[in-house]
């Protein structure tokens, strides 16, 4: 049995396969230049401040993108949205393979592949949401889009470093071939990406859209329910930056300050720590099924005090110089990363109002992706206070991970029975969501963008109207 989508057949609970290809290339090219960090240190000469800057400069590229791609996929779709983000990995990748000597064509190219991992991350796991339940896949659990989202990024993210890594330690134009091997696979997934179906059958218009003036200021937005605005505040907001904090310290600041440690095979060396810190985090994520609970944040706070155990790891491997302890912190912090991305992840689909996914979606994940400047600041702050070396400022991080964790425990005591009741299932969509649409436009006075129903009415009823994603909501 197949589910149509206007350009293809897709086979019935296979839908979201060809949005996760993409969303795996896009990650691809996201993180081959992480293991590169040492390449350029060695080869091109760029001290580790110049380096960590340009690691972290992309996320100047994916929250822009985050914040848009979210609302407007909201409005117009999900692949109109999404399209354009694999075009642009391609082209910041072929950007990178010709730009090695140049400061400035390494950060354009790495703006490119940001904006197009915003996009990705903001509508492509959103995506997968949609079409990981009925009717595209109606044996799968509540948790599976958000559990297959979040491992397809962290396996394109450890594929993209493994084999980017791989192939400028021990192959030929290692400045070059590792972009053009992401390429290669960009092209297909691509193309497999359109035959995807559009989730996204009814408009969404906000109330600032209604009134005349747009702004993404998603969490001010007027009619919002203030309950679901407070949750994510208190609840993901003080987790979410350590999701990549943790997985940047992973294959970022260790194998730079560890370098030395590894003559000969620094650039093999680095690569091993973003698989080892990516494949924990990619194999932690199943787990959390288990022990995740509706209404409680104790995965989130799980994943925090991983961090701090990570975080101090981190510190002894440095202060002792040892190779294999660094190895041990690389998978303790893999492991924080993926706990607290998709706890996270689950966290932000119960809460966020029907309609509202992509958007509460896109602000997690920019909160997420400031950990990505954390290899920066930790190198400017060791220049200007020589004293503060790296092991001290794990420490510190092993204190902001626990005052983090104490936060979030805070703050859900106050939104507890909305994060619960937010779990209720609201009322299922027929079958076939195109029928349903065409249902609802024939009947007087259905309008496209209808308004949004107000938080004020309480309950399920408060999340039902016009503003639908059909398909997203919790099962």
């Amino acid at each position: 049995m197949g589910t149509s989508t206007g350009r293809a057949t897709i086979s019935r609970g296979r839908a979201w396969l060809p949005v996760a290809s993409a969303l795996f290339a896009v990650a691809w090219a996201g993180n081959e230049f992480t293991p590169l960090l040492v390449m350029y240190q060695m080869h091109s000469g760029f001290s580790t401040l110049e380096v960590n800057v340009l690691f972290g400069g992309y996320v100047l590229g994916i929250i822009p993108a985050l914040l848009i791609g979210g609302p407007v996929a909201d409005r117009i779709g999900r692949r109109p949205v999404m399209a354009p983000g694999p075009v642009l990995a391609i082209v910041g990748s072929l950007v990178l393979s010709f730009g090695a000597e140049s400061l400035v064509a390494l950060f354009v190219g790495r703006l490119l592949c940001g904006l197009a991992l915003g996009l990705a991350m903001a509508v492509g796991t959103t995506w997968i949401k949609e079409l990981s339940a009925a009717p595209f896949d109606p044996t799968a659990d509540a948790g599976a889009g958000a559990r297959r989202a979040s491992i397809t990024l962290s396996v394109g993210f450890g594929v993209g470093a493994a084999v980017a890594g791989a192939v400028a330690q021990w192959g030929p134009a290692a400045t070059m071939l590792p972009y053009l091997v992401n390429v290669a696979v960009l092209i297909p997934a691509t193309l497999w990406m359109l035959s995807s179906p559009e989730t996204q059958v009814r408009a969404v218009l906000s109330t600032a859209t209604r009134r005349g003036h747009s702004r993404f200021a998603l969490l001010a937005e007027d009619g919002l329910d203030p309950r679901a605005r407070s949750a994510f505040l208190r609840v993901v907001a003080p987790a979410a930056p350590w999701v990549f904090g943790c997985a940047g310290s992973a294959y970022a600041i260790l194998p730079t300050q560890m370098r030395p440690l590894a003559p000969g095979l620094e650039i093999g060396f680095s690569a091993l720590m973003c698989v080892v810190g990516l494949g924990f985090g990619v194999g932690v994520q199943p787990l959390i099924k288990r022990l995740e609970r509706p209404g409680s944040p104790r995965t989130l706070l799980l994943g925090l005090a991983i961090a701090t155990v990570g975080m101090a790891l981190a510190a002894v491997a440095l202060q002792a110089g040892s190779l294999w302890l660094g190895v041990i912190a690389a998978a303790v912090l893999g492991t924080a990363y993926g706990t607290v991305l998709v706890a996270g992840l689950q966290y932000v689909q119960r809460i966020a109002p029907e309609g509202r996914l992509a958007a509460f979606t896109a602000v997690f994940y920019s909160l997420t992706y400031l950990g990505f400047f954390m290899p920066a600041v930790l190198s400017a702050t060791t220049m200007l206070a020589p004293q503060l070396t790296h092991p001290r400022l794990f420490v510190v991080g092993a204190v902001l991970a626990t005052v983090s964790a104490a936060l979030v425990a805070w703050g859900a005591r106050h939104v507890r029975r909305y994060a619960a009741n937010a779990a209720v299932a609201l009322p299922h969509e027929p079958a076939d969501p195109v029928d349903h649409h065409r249902d609802r436009l024939a009947r007087p006075g259905a309008e496209l963008g209808q308004s949004v129903a107000h938080a004020g009415a309480g309950g399920a009823d408060s999340r039902r109207g016009a503003d639908r994603i059909v398909g997203a909501a919790p099962h």
